[in-house]
């Protein structure tokens, strides 16, 4: 039994098929990933494919992650890849959904009405499984949430500060975000430590290419995240402005006359890193600008790493200091530059990089990173979301039978 995992970021969309064996085990047969999906910017979008230990990029203009899940699709079928199940990341299932489940037409609906939730990541995953139901209309899909693991989140700190009537008719609450990736951390990360799960405190700092979020992890439970309702607060991102003054909102309606759907666009996709550079939404392009002095570039940079260092302080202090500062996703991972200067000066809470260790770090391999006197272990670990997203789909079958 194959299995093929999709997984929708703001700017990506990856991939893994996982052959399921008669005892449940789980490898993986092909993985992937489209990059820079529908960025504005210098370098061109691609695709690359690993299987068999080879590695093909094929560089290729996509604009949409629909027409990402075609070139995959069709990449499959070239391949000779039979799947059996297909499962869906879905950023914010709202009230709506609790736990994973097999898509029908109800649940579509359903789907439908937490649009609004993530207006990037909610409608491109939709149009993927679109995609998969006109190729392959027999093939059984799921879809996993992502706010489960925050469900943990203390009443106090996921409630906003609102009139209870209003948080009571509308559902205002913070969900949190990029739950599947901070549940494998919060798994990894004390085994690493040598420590049960249970005394370990982290602040994770989930950086992709598009999304970003911090989380407040005491053993295994997440305490806090930087997102929200929606994906849109917290930290810079690629196109996301992160926490500004709601009155900036208000002022550009009641003032200037700006449509709702005006400002959803504004904050959502032309903000954030594009928003400051004016150039890029993808931190990469703005670090290779650096170099020539263009002076938006040096200021997109300085405000992602100050947004950045705020909330994992902040984290901090919540915690009552940390075992491990722990990065992932792809920024996280495959960027020296970035975490250097998140670690710079924090030495006064037990952070110390280790600048020789962190320049030679493979971006996909969890590497140790801190210096031999620090007190705080400085992990990168890869994501391992699509696996998270296999285990429900077999958690699902299971339960079915």
């Amino acid at each position: 039994m194959n299995i093929l995992v999709f997984n929708c970021g703001s700017s990506s969309l990856t991939y893994n098929v996982f052959g399921i064996a008669a005892s449940k085990d789980q490898k993986e047969i092909i993985s992937g990933k489209a990059h820079r999906v529908g960025v504005k910017g210098k370098e061109p979008s691609f695709i690359e494919h690993r299987f068999q230990q080879s590695v093909r990029k094929d560089v290729v203009p996509i604009k949409s992650h629909d027409q990402a899940a075609i070139l995959i699709l069709r990449h499959l079928s070239e391949s000779d890849i039979g799947i059996d199940y297909i499962g869906h990341r879905f950023v914010n299932g709202g009230a709506y959904f609790s736990r994973s489940v097999f898509i029908d037409r109800n649940v579509l609906n359903k789907l439908y009405l937490c649009l609004p939730l993530a207006p990037i990541h909610n409608p491109v995953t939709l149009a993927v499984m679109r995609e998969c139901s006109k190729r392959f209309p027999r093939i059984k899909q799921y879809v996993t949430f992502d706010t489960a693991f925050h469900s943990t989140i203390p009443y106090y700190a996921y409630t906003y500060a609102l009139p209870e009537k209003i948080r009571k008719r509308f559902g205002f609450r913070k969900y949190g975000f990029h739950g599947l990736s901070y549940s494998y951390v919060a798994k990894t990360v004390p085994g690493i430590l040598k420590r049960p799960p249970e005394k370990v405190k982290m602040v994770a700092c989930h950086l992709g290419t598009g999304g970003s979020s911090v989380a407040a992890i005491n053993g295994g439970i997440s305490l806090d995240n930087s997102m929200g309702y929606s994906p849109l607060p917290g930290l810079m991102m690629s196109t996301r402005c992160g926490d500004i003054d709601p009155m900036l909102a208000i002022y550009l309606m009641a003032t200037y006359g700006y449509r709702p759907d005006q400002l959803m666009d504004m904050l959502n996709k032309d903000s954030g890193l594009l928003g400051i550079s004016g150039f890029s939404s993808d931190i990469r392009d703005i670090i290779h600008r650096i170099s020539t002095e263009e002076e938006q570039a040096g200021l997109a940079l300085e405000m992602y790493i100050h947004r950045l260092k705020k909330y994992i302080g902040s984290y901090i202090t919540i915690l009552g200091g940390i075992d491990a500062l722990v990065f992932t996703d792809d920024i996280g991972l495959r960027n020296p530059l970035i975490r250097e200067k998140v670690c710079r000066e924090m030495e006064w809470c037990g952070i110390v990089l280790d600048k020789r260790l962190n320049r030679k770090a493979v971006g996909n391999v969890i590497s140790v990173l801190n210096a031999k006197n620090a007190s705080v272990k400085i992990v990168s670990i890869p994501a391992e979301e699509e696996l998270a997203i296999c285990l429900e789909g077999l958690k699902l079958l299971k339960a079915k039978r």
